[in-house]
């Protein structure tokens, strides 16, 4: 009888026996058992070698390295030109994470065709293994495409920052009425085929709920403790990042 190794530290590139990639599966699978699993940024080989033996099973090449890397003030400048490079330098450096490669603004939104080009550029140049996007209804064609193609992809919602000026700045979305708007546009990316959600800064009890009403992991950031993951930008965890750290970060 095999014993089902843990998500979170479980095999690493120095244990015993062959080392396999963490997949959506072995995802979907913690969420039944009840598993819960860190998600954490990475943009570079030497880094992705570290959180890899430590067993984080899941990598974010961000666009957050707009910030922490390029040096933009927001993470709207950042190109997939210069993302592709760090995807695959994180690919390169791990052996057992999966790693998720954010499609930067302007990238997907156009249309399905566009997100499918974008999207096969990070899996084929840089060997991505899922891609990110943000939004809820109005990037559900995109979502069905891709996954119908065979490519992997985790939703956001909440405080998306690709949108961060039509949302009046970062400040805590879906109270209200708005709640409800965001739990059915998980249910809808659930039903397109995403295998995990990312919650960005919604009130605790709404992330509570949905991931309750979900079958496919979510992913808090300031969203509470109850989310099936948790993710963050390394740089703000360990305090390098100028300025008053967000209150989420402990």
């Amino acid at each position: 009888m095999s014993v089902e190794r843990a998500l979170y530290g479980g095999q690493s590139a120095s244990s015993d026996g062959p080392v396999r990639r963490v997949t959506v599966n072995d995802l979907a699978a913690a969420k039944v058992r009840g598993e819960r699993w860190p998600m954490i940024t990475c943009y570079d080989a030497l880094t992705a070698g570290l959180f890899d033996e430590s067993g984080i099973p899941v990598l974010l090449v961000g666009d957050s390295a707009a910030n922490v890397v390029y040096g933009y003030d927001s993470t709207l400048p950042v190109t997939v030109d210069e993302l592709i490079p760090l995807a695959r330098a994180v690919v390169r450096g791990s052996s057992r994470a999966m790693v998720v490669a954010d499609l930067p603004f302007g990238s997907y939104q156009a249309s399905p065709a566009q997100a499918l080009e974008t999207s096969a550029r990070f899996m084929k140049e840089a060997g991505a293994h899922a891609v990110k996007l943000e939004g809820g209804a109005r990037v559900l064609p995109q979502v069905e495409a891709l996954t119908a193609a065979g490519i992997p992809v985790m939703a956001h919602l909440g405080l998306t920052p690709q949108s961060v000026h039509t949302m009046g700045g970062y400040r805590v979305q879906g109270r209200g009425e708005a709640g409800q708007v965001l739990l059915q546009d998980a249910k809808a990316l659930q039903s397109a085929g995403a295998f995990a959600v990312v919650l960005e800064l919604v009130p605790a009890d709404l992330a509570d709920m949905v991931t309750r009403s979900l079958a496919i992991p979510t992913v808090g950031i300031g969203a509470g403790a109850t989310t099936d993951g948790q993710v963050l930008v390394w740089q703000d965890m360990a305090g390098l990042t100028p300025g008053q750290p967000p209150k989420f970060v402990k």
